[in-house]
């Protein structure tokens, strides 16, 4: 689909960071106080980068004589109390107590008259190892329709599923390889855009982008039978064969109930350098995620637990070799039979088996 309007997310982002880093506020009464005023302060700049693992020294310096206890807080937990502090104080944190991704850290000091301060700085904490560089080669191809906007490929059973987007274009269907075209659909509501799609048990989950709803099906009739309200908007999807697991276009992918949809776990999705944001369609291969990057011939390879990425497969062989005219590479399917995986894009002409290499 076109996605320019979702480069609004990093803006979201950027207005969020901004929450930790905005002028220190005054807890007792919601006033607001600058950095020299403070009480305590702490003296490295508003945003740290630290690598998992690291034992990061935090020093902070004490600016008044009224202070009577200071606390660290790291990630809404209380790290360190000092009652009575004076001067400088340090103290060394562990980067990765709470795993990998953007963590809030907070300097609140206490006055003799109750009031309290906080200096809130944002960490981020990024993956202790750096992708190992692959390459997805092409194994063998097969039709795919052009008119299709990929948005979710699955396999089950040995039957292929594919969701596609667009408004009033919305579908889900069944696929028959050896075509290319569907053997059976339904079509979304005309208000809908679909996105990922995912098969837990006998039930197919789909994603919509912006209505906030997962929409489910009966896996064999293709009839919807009921659907879930989230908030924010829906990317990519699949599932580990418990839990299904969700992205959203940042760097965040949730783990969710499917029986209720509700959120059990988040991770975020870091390498070494920084968060890996636009994750599109999902796939779990293995143990590992791996997730289509919007806009480029990438997939990620994830850890599913810690949100590092493991591997950086190259696609543009894929690409050369099956997009024609179409759009972003999109689609990710696994035999758990057969062991073989394909791909394919958005309204591209071939889908391609691939290795990896």
């Amino acid at each position: 689909m076109n996605k320019t309007k979702r480069i609004g997310i990093i803006v979201v982002l950027i207005l969020i960071i901004g929450a930790f880093v905005l002028g220190p506020l005054l807890r007792s009464g919601g006033g607001k106080a600058t950095e020299n005023e403070l009480p305590a302060t702490f003296s490295f700049e508003e945003n740290l980068a630290v690598s998992a693992g690291e034992l990061v020294p935090i020093f902070a310096e004490v600016n008044s004589e009224d202070v009577t206890k200071i606390e660290l807080i790291f990630n809404d937990s209380v790290f360190k109390t000092w009652e009575n502090p004076k001067g400088k104080i340090s103290f060394s944190l562990q980067a990765d107590y709470f795993g990998i991704g953007a963590k809030s850290i907070n300097l609140v000091s206490t006055l003799k008259s109750g009031q309290q301060y906080s200096d809130i700085r944002l960490i981020r904490i990024l993956s202790d190892i750096a992708p190992i560089q692959r390459k997805l080669v092409v194994k063998n191809t097969f039709p795919h329709n052009t008119t299709h906007f990929t948005q979710g490929f699955e396999i089950n059973n040995g039957t292929f599923y594919e969701g596609t987007g667009q408004l009033g274009q919305s579908k889900v269907m069944k696929i028959n390889l050896a075509t290319g075209n569907p053997t059976q659909e339904i079509g979304l509501d005309g208000n809908y855009f679909g996105e990922g799609i995912t098969i837990l048990g006998d039930q197919i989950f789909q994603l919509t982008w912006q209505n906030q709803k997962c929409l489910v099906y009966d896996k064999n009739t293709l009839q919807l039978v009921k659907d879930f309200p989230y908030t924010g908007e829906g990317w990519g999807i699949c599932n580990d064969g418990t839990r299904l697991i969700m992205s959203d276009g940042s760097e965040r992918i949730y783990f969710r109930n499917p029986k209720t949809f509700q959120i059990e776990r988040t991770v975020e999705v870091y390498d070494n350098v920084g968060p890996r944001i636009r994750l599109n369609e999902l796939e779990y291969i293995e143990g590992k995620i791996y997730a289509n990057i919007w806009m480029l011939d990438v997939v990620l390879v994830i850890d599913p637990f810690s949100g590092k990425v493991l591997e950086e497969l190259d696609g543009t062989a894929i690409g050369q070799t099956a997009r024609g005219a179409g759009e972003v590479m999109n689609g990710i399917a696994y035999d758990l039979v057969t062991k073989k995986i394909y791909m394919t894009g958005k309204n591209w002409f071939k889908i391609a088996e691939v290795g990896v290499e």
